[in-house]
């Protein structure tokens, strides 16, 4: 609950008496408007935020911010500089809040509400695993500590700030997946944020279409450890095994703490054992002390996830015990989700995104299911000049795991052809432009037994393919 008054503050900085008003929540599609919301109008793709105030008001919405002249009828209280001073007089709401600019007012009072808690942050990025390694650390604190964390992938420039705005006095810890989209995007998350404790996953070609490589990619992530406080407050956990990221330990003053599964590590994973969709094993050595871990999680790849949460559960002085139950209770991180159909066939669900890491390994997962294996895979976005290397690995990759490959996209092609060259036979490969057009023939090519992986960026809707090989419209 944000009263008025703080809001003012936040975006003036004049203090003014209480006052009653308040919001609960904020939101960016009137749509989603509640009782006593803010609504945040904000310029999208196909439609301006500022047409709906009005749809937001009759949902409940009792405040809007607006960077706009509104229309006759709308109350409107002006904030810009020069416009706002205490003495004015507030209207009755629902009304508006004119601003500069609603995104930079957004985060202005993100950053103040969150100064107003005194809480624990943990900032987690990476190219691979943010959102599994935020839900199964959430879970894991989750254990001892009331804790808030960022719904879905709300991890940009605007859902952090509306996630923090859900801050209450009851929290004691926020778990934040950090996005990284450009240089500087990082550095102004944690300039909101606050985070005392930063988790860094690894540096792969995702974003390098943007950026260009894998060293400016680095750059942009190490504004997390360099944003940290000093040890012992600020503690930066890194991946021993990614050497971009081992390179971080240099650009913070926070403790460091190093995962991974080489003896180098202050947290190590040894015995990594996968059964498949029965989970993974592991043992995790720590500070001398070798324990036992078993996990829902699907691929040997996961034990990272595993080591990432688990270094934080550690930073904030959860016990063992505690930890190891909850790894073993624990579906809150399974992103790459299984189901049976009625006729058999296992899909590995893994629609949500794509890069070649990730692709890669759950290839391997998918080499250890019974059954005819069957890869159906997307084009991999935003890669830039990895764009031939990252799909020509997982074309190797995939005649290695797969008896037959169906790809989806123009940027599969390259994919084909490398499946094809490391021996993939021609007849069993097929080829479409997009997921409508293969979801079909993909659903005829199924067979009873069969294990299915579909996987692609998200803009590809794989999604489609799964629908129809349930049967659905």
């Amino acid at each position: 609950m944000i009263y008025l008054n703080d809001i003012l503050f936040a975006l003036t900085g004049q203090k003014v008496a209480p006052l009653e008003i308040y919001i609960e929540g904020a939101v960016i599609d009137s749509r989603l408007a509640a009782r006593n919301s803010l609504f945040i109008a904000l310029p999208g793709e196909n439609t301006d935020g500022h047409d709906f105030v009005e749809a937001a008001f009759a949902k409940g919405a009792v405040l809007a911010l607006v960077d706009r002249d509104m229309p006759v009828g709308l109350r409107v209280l002006d904030l810009r500089p020069g416009k706002f001073s205490p003495g004015l007089e507030v209207p009755e709401p629902p009304f508006c809040l004119r601003v500069e600019d609603s995104l930079s007012a957004l985060q202005a009072l993100a950053a103040f509400w969150r100064r107003q808690h005194a809480l624990r942050v943990i900032g987690i990025t990476g190219s691979v695993g943010k959102t599994s390694t935020k839900e199964l650390t959430a879970a894991l604190l989750g254990r001892k500590f009331n804790t808030l964390k960022n719904p879905g992938n709300r991890n940009n420039e605007i859902g952090l700030p509306l996630t923090l705005l859900d801050l209450a006095p009851q929290h004691e810890v926020a778990v934040l997946e950090m996005g990284f989209y450009v240089p500087g995007e990082i550095k102004t998350l944690c300039d909101i944020a606050q985070p005392q404790i930063g988790v860094v996953n690894n540096i792969g070609t995702v974003h390098a279409e943007r950026v260009r490589s894998q060293e400016i990619i680095a750059r942009g992530k190490a504004e997390l450890v360099e944003a940290l406080p000093k040890s012992p407050e600020g503690i930066a956990i890194l991946n021993q095994d990614d050497p971009w990221v081992r390179q971080m330990a240099d650009k913070t003053q926070a403790r460091v703490l190093f995962y991974g599964c080489t003896e180098e590590a202050d947290l190590q994973a040894g015995e990594i054992q996968s059964h498949g969709l029965d989970g993974i094993s592991c043992t995790l050595t720590w500070q001398g002390q070798t324990h036992e871990i078993c996990s829902p999680l699907l691929g040997e790849f996961s034990v990272y996830t595993i080591l990432r949460a688990v270094a934080v559960a550690l930073s904030e002085g959860l016990d063992w015990e505690t930890i190891t139950d909850e790894l073993r209770a624990s579906q809150n991180s399974l992103r790459m989700k299984q189901m049976t159909l009625p006729n058999g066939v296992t899909i590995i669900d893994d629609t949500y995104n794509a890069a070649p890491e990730s692709t890669v390994a759950a290839l391997a997962l998918l080499a250890e299911l019974p059954g005819r294996r069957v890869a159906i895979l997307g084009d991999m976005l935003e890669l830039g000049p990895y764009e031939q290397a990252g799909h020509e690995a997982v074309g190797k990759a995939a005649a290695e795991a797969a008896d037959a490959l169906i790809l989806v996209g123009e940027r599969s092609r390259i994919t084909a052809r490398a499946a094809l060259t490391a021996g993939l036979k021609e007849s069993n490969v097929a080829w479409f432009p997009d997921s409508a057009t293969a979801a079909a023939p993909a659903a005829q090519f199924i067979q009873p037994g069969d294990s299915v992986l579909i996987k692609g960026s998200n803009s590809m809707r794989m999604n489609k393919i799964i629908a129809a090989l349930k049967g659905e419209d």
